[in-house]
């Protein structure tokens, strides 16, 4: 396939807007560094917590809307064995935005922490919460590239680009305005990104659905034309697999840190619940054409185009669905919109996984080791741990071309380990410091036992309902959600042992290692200021991002 011009020039002008917004934003939080000496580190991760209403629910819906949500809707649509059934993907962050609303903003922003890890270095103390806090750093890396490679495969088939090339440049843009401006770099040039995917889809949509070359989606939507219908279906056997899916991309978006550092920046506790409920209706409208282009896919003569027989499901090449129905039902210019739509939401989520890594990491690992560090040298451990996270992630690309590998693993670790931890730590009273350590351990071992066939892991603990397929053992039953629920138990059960046996005298004060005795006067974790009721709702002494008004 010859290179797509037009392609090629909507990538290199969407990359240098890009940097440019970024690099306008760096100078603004340079300027916000001087006029808070001592808060830096809080400039960099929350923009000095001035995100405003509007700002807040770009960036919170570009940092879920990325190059898997849009491309992985469309395939999951188009797929005839999977359908509308599987690509709920748009309700389930609208539920978890819901949900993080309701439940986990509010406790979080009015304790003023910098990161999800605070409250766990507040009750467990900095040893345990180091530990624990490799996890989601771990989960951050590995979804970078996912991302790069939905964006690098996509360019390579539809563009003619190299595929190294493409990942490269992509994470080198990313990784340049992180460094540069924090958050406020990350912000800004996700209202540009989200704003791109948005328009860019929306306006390819039209020209999809005016084509003449496939059948009516009403009509195919329950009827075999072409192939399946394009709804799906969901089998008896399948209905544990789903709950489990469902599960995990909702109630698992809770325990990851990209959530929490839009709802800390922001400006008040109840703009952070608002932005959740508005980017909860935002996420669903941008999914929508995805959903759109994906029924038409199903539904398309593909010995009508120019793609020609066999389909793209037969050639292998149902992830490449949405770029290739632009190429063949859109004109050219409506396509190179279509293709920059691609690269602005690889590049807004791939932003925040850099920049939440980074602040993990800097917060509840590197000042817990290095604890009288200066606040120079917090600057250059943020630059550094930004560029590292990059290349890791980058890097990662060349181990395995499978966007599920990295996307699977990244899943397992925030649904079955952190979220039951996120929960104990901030709703149970008794949880401490070994329910914790006996949660993680449980979380872990079961998981492995499990089984996953895509890290070839041998299904050892064997869930009813367990079926060989091709010779290998599948997991039918919601093994993910039973893996989270043991957690959850032994964190519980494990905390009030532990509890009763140093409260009630029964062990001596001095094997205590956790300090259970004393966990019941908290005090603030290190980076959040001390709560004080309603002043978090007071309006922020520096100037907002963006004047709204809430």
């Amino acid at each position: 396939m010859a290179l797509s011009i037009p392609g090629l020039i909507m990538m290199v002008a969407f990359y240098l807007l890009v940097l440019g917004i970024g690099i306008w934003a760096s100078v603004k939080s340079k300027k916000m560094e001087k006029k808070t000496p001592g808060g830096q580190v809080e400039v960099s991760f929350l923009a000095n917590r001035s995100v405003s209403l509007v700002v807040g629910v770009f960036t919170m819906t570009a940092t879920w809307v990325g190059g898997a949500f849009i491309i992985g809707i469309a395939e999951a649509v188009y797929d005839p064995t999977k359908g509308l059934i599987w690509a709920l993907v748009p309700l389930q962050t609208s539920i978890a935005f819901i949900i993080g609303g309701l439940f986990f903003a509010k406790p979080m922003r009015e304790n003023n922490y910098v990161s999800m890890m605070d409250p766990f270095q507040r009750k467990y103390g900095k040893g345990l919460t180091a530990a624990l806090a490799i996890i989601p750093v771990i989960t951050e890396v590995v979804w970078i590239p996912a991302l790069l490679i939905s964006l690098g495969a996509t360019m390579s088939v539809v563009i003619d680009l190299p595929f190294s090339a493409c990942v490269w440049i992509s994470a080198v843009v990313a990784i340049i305005y992180t460094v540069l401006g924090g958050l406020y770099s990350v912000a800004y040039t996700d209202v540009i990104q989200i704003s791109l995917v948005f328009l860019s889809l929306w306006l390819c949509v039209p020209f999809v659905l005016t084509s003449d070359i496939y059948t009516d989606i009403s009509e195919t939507a329950f009827n075999r034309t072409y192939q399946g219908s394009w709804v799906g279906r969901l089998e008896y056997d399948d209905v544990g697999i789903w709950i489990d899916n469902f599960l995990v991309m909702s109630l698992g978006n809770m325990a990851i840190q990209d959530f929490h550092q839009r709802t800390l920046s922001s400006r008040s506790t109840s703009t952070a619940r608002i932005i959740c409920f508005i980017a909860a209706g935002a996420v669903i409208v941008v999914g929508i054409p995805s959903v759109l282009i994906g029924a038409v896919a199903a539904s398309t003569d593909w010995n009508a185009t120019s793609y020609g027989s066999p389909s793209p499901y037969e050639r292998g090449e149902s992830a490449m669905v949405l770029p290739i129905i632009l190429q063949n039902l859109t004109p050219t210019y409506i396509f190179a919109f279509g293709i920059g739509a691609v690269a602005a939401a690889v590049m807004s989520s791939a932003d925040s996984y850099l920049l939440s890594a980074t602040t993990i990491f800097t917060t509840n690992i590197y000042q817990t080791i290095r604890s009288q560090a200066s606040d120079k040298e917090l600057q250059w451990v943020i630059r550094l741990s930004i560029v590292a996270a990059g290349l890791v992630g980058t890097s990662l690309t060349y181990l395995d071309s499978s966007i599920m590998v990295f996307w699977i693993l990244g899943a397992d670790l925030t649904y079955t380990i952190m979220l039951p931890q996120l929960i104990c730590v901030l709703f149970i009273r008794v949880s401490n410091g070994y329910g914790a350590a006996a949660g993680y351990v449980v979380a872990f071992v079961m998981r492995v036992l499990c089984g996953e066939p895509v890290f070839k892991l041998p299904v050892i603990l064997a869930f009813p309902g367990c079926t060989s397929e091709d010779g290998v053992y599948v997991q039918r039953a919601p093994f993910k959600t039973i893996c989270m629920l043991s957690a959850l138990t032994s964190i519980l059960v494990f905390s009030y042992v532990a509890s009763l046996l140093f409260n009630k005298g029964i062990l001596h004060e001095r094997w205590d290692v956790f300090k259970v005795k004393s966990q019941e006067e908290l005090r603030p974790a290190e980076g959040a200021r001390e709560a004080d009721g309603e002043k978090t709702d007071a309006p922020n002494e520096n100037k907002p991002m963006l004047d709204t008004g809430c």
